[in-house]
């Protein structure tokens, strides 16, 4: 633990935050409505970004109830799939360069996502990213998932550590709320939607900013490198 830090562990959320996962599925979204021959509403896709598979599936249920729903979403995890096998999973940049450097403080890391907890594994692998994190608490490890505090809660119980004493990164403004509501001090790095950061105590345009603005002593290379 580092005493002159106000903070003694440090919690990703993983889609948008730490691997640049929203692209692929909202396309993987697009192709899968395609099989269906159906063009989806502008906007549709993007309005479920940050929200658990159960939210999502009601989603398409209100808005699409006419389409074979459990075929559809077996679409999109096809889709998704077939695109990260052919794309791989990029990271978010900064995320190696301030993972390096959390590690270095001695912090302990966790993650918090609305991903099932197979997703959340198979994402974190393929982004090769998995050892670094000593626990993953995912969609299936909590009765309420986010914006309700339930996961970041989770995730610093598993680390040992207050929610008080826990440093969140997110860029959804649902995330963002959970883990305000957890406690914790937040870092919100917006993807693919903006957001005017109501629940966020340091809003920022990467995460290297966003750490350097919570305190964090990053290394001079890390302030100036955008890898």
């Amino acid at each position: 633990m580092i005493t002159s830090l106000p903070f003694s562990a440090v919690i990703f959320d993983l889609d948008g935050t730490l691997v640049d996962s929203e692209r692929v599925a909202l396309e993987a979204g697009r192709r899968a409505f395609l099989r269906f021959g159906e063009t989806v509403a502008p906007g549709f896709l993007e309005g479920l970004i940050g929200r658990d598979r159960n939210a999502v599936a009601h989603a398409l249920r209100d808005t699409y109830g006419h389409l074979d729903q459990p075929m559809l979403l077996q679409a999109i995890r096809e889709e998704s799939i077939a695109l990260r096998e052919a794309r791989g999973l990029p990271l978010k940049p900064g995320v190696v360069l301030l993972i390096e450097e959390i590690a270095a403080l001695g912090l302990p890391m966790a993650v918090a996502t609305s991903s099932g907890v197979e997703e959340a594994e198979r994402k974190l692998t393929l982004a090769g990213l998995r050892a670094h994190f000593t626990a993953v608490i995912a969609f299936d490890h909590v009765e309420n998932p986010k914006p309700a505090p339930d996961p970041y809660l989770l995730a610093a119980e598993a680390l040992g550590h207050a929610p008080e004493l826990c440093l969140a990164f997110e860029d959804s403004d649902t995330g963002a709320a959970s883990a305000r509501a957890a406690g914790m001090r937040v870092v919100q790095v917006p993807d693919m939607l903006p957001s005017d950061g109501a629940h966020a105590h340091h809003l920022a345009t990467s995460l290297i900013e966003g750490a350097l603005a919570a305190g964090l002593p990053l290394r001079k290379s890390a302030e100036d490198s955008s890898a």
